[in-house]
């Protein structure tokens, strides 16, 4: 996992690449989310935080039309024409930049050409959404350089139809809105059908640690475009518009094939158990927190088949812990993270015990680190 560079030396390694100085840092966080998945996609609600870790682009104009872009993570670069934005198959890390700025064009925003140097420690594929981070790093540092504004729930539509048309993910939403608009030490309920949202605090005391199983999800876009197709007709069979108008009983009344039902049947709980982590956060009902995060965990392994052995043997670990009250997988699943919601005291204890014994039953290291929710999408004018 790359460590974020310090403002300084992405600035020096800017001008040592490009030999002039970066005018713009724009940065974007990633994101985990505590409860609600696979509900955003199905016009329902989600509670994710922006987390402690991010994608930042330095950056600076050009007159000539043109994006010229290094991965410094991956020591890769590409450079395209916005007169002509079109997606690389040799360079599919650039999509996410490039189907923003085809967005942003189409939308009538006075898009300018950038050298730009691109770093973060968002670790990719892990379920903490590196790809919203890109994008609405990329959203943000075209707005500094062009000199416009993008509305946050705009520069999310944005980035989630980059992901539809540049790199082939049929996402939902969750992952732009929470990178672009993330509030410190809060959670946000997000209503995904209309795209409000209303900020939670997160209660003093209590720690969001993350636990990523070192498995990178090998087949989550063709697992989740099926899961949404599924999800689809299971809404057409209900006469809803999407699953978030269903209920259960209007479930438990239809015929439906065995795995449509099953799936339908963990997003409308799932959209509940939303709410009522919401109540219980706002109570300061931490112990019902965490049952509802280990209700939603149990429904994503055996209704909607996303978890693995090793998220499920990462989340019994953390469950494990003392002053653990819950923990589920976070992020589309197939690999990639858990979320724990924990005293915070217990956590620097915690880190250690789970990472031996994980260690020992998969053979695989794992990355643990807690984060506070943190501060969404901006840019910085050097």
């Amino acid at each position: 996992m790359s460590k974020l560079l310090s403002h300084d030396e992405l600035r020096a390694h800017f001008a040592k690449k490009f030999g002039r100085s970066a005018t713009v840092i724009a940065r974007a966080p990633g994101r985990v989310n505590l409860i609600g998945e696979h509900t955003d996609y199905n016009d329902g609600y989600v509670l994710p935080a922006a987390i402690e870790r991010e994608t930042r682009i330095a950056a600076a104009p050009r007159a000539d039309g043109c994006v010229h872009l290094v991965a410094f993570d991956l020591s890769r670069e590409t450079t395209f024409d916005l007169a002509d934005v079109q997606r690389s198959t040799s360079e599919g890390w650039s999509n996410y930049i490039r189907g923003v700025a085809a967005g942003l064009l189409a939308a009538g925003y006075p898009v300018q050409g950038f050298d730009g140097l691109i770093q973060g420690d968002v670790p990719i594929g892990s379920g903490l959404s590196s790809s919203a981070a890109m994008e609405m790093a990329s959203v943000q540092a075209f707005s500094a350089i062009g000199g416009f504004v993008t509305p946050s729930a705009q520069a999310a539509r944005i980035g989630q139809k980059a992901e539809h048309l540049f790199v082939g993910a049929n996402t939902g939403l969750m992952d732009q809105l929470a990178s672009a608009l993330g509030q410190p030490d809060h959670v946000l309920l997000i209503d995904c059908r209309d795209l409000s949202f209303r900020p939670v605090p997160i209660p003093a005391g209590a720690a969001i640690l993350i636990a990523d199983t070192s498995v990178r999800r090998s087949l989550a876009a063709s697992a989740y475009n099926e899961r949404r197709a599924q999800c689809e007709a299971a809404a057409q069979a209900l006469s809803v518009p999407a699953l978030r108008d269903g209920t259960l009983a209007m479930l438990d009344a239809v015929a439906l094939p065995d795995v449509v039902a099953r799936r339908a049947r963990h997003v409308i709980a799932e959209d509940d158990r939303v709410l009522e982590t919401v109540a219980a956060l706002q109570g300061g009902d931490l112990h019902k927190v965490g049952e509802l995060m280990n209700a939603s965990h149990a429904s994503l392994r055996d209704l909607y088949e996303v978890s693995s052995v090793e998220l499920d043997t990462m989340v019994e670990l953390l469950r494990s812990q003392p002053g653990c009250y819950g923990a589920r997988l976070t992020g589309a699943g197939f690999g990639g993270c858990a979320v724990a919601l924990m005293e915070a005291g217990a956590v620097d204890a915690a880190i250690p015990a789970v990472a031996a014994v994980y260690r020992m039953r998969t053979g695989l290291t794992p990355a643990l680190y807690p984060t506070r929710a943190a501060a969404g999408a901006s840019a910085l004018t050097l």
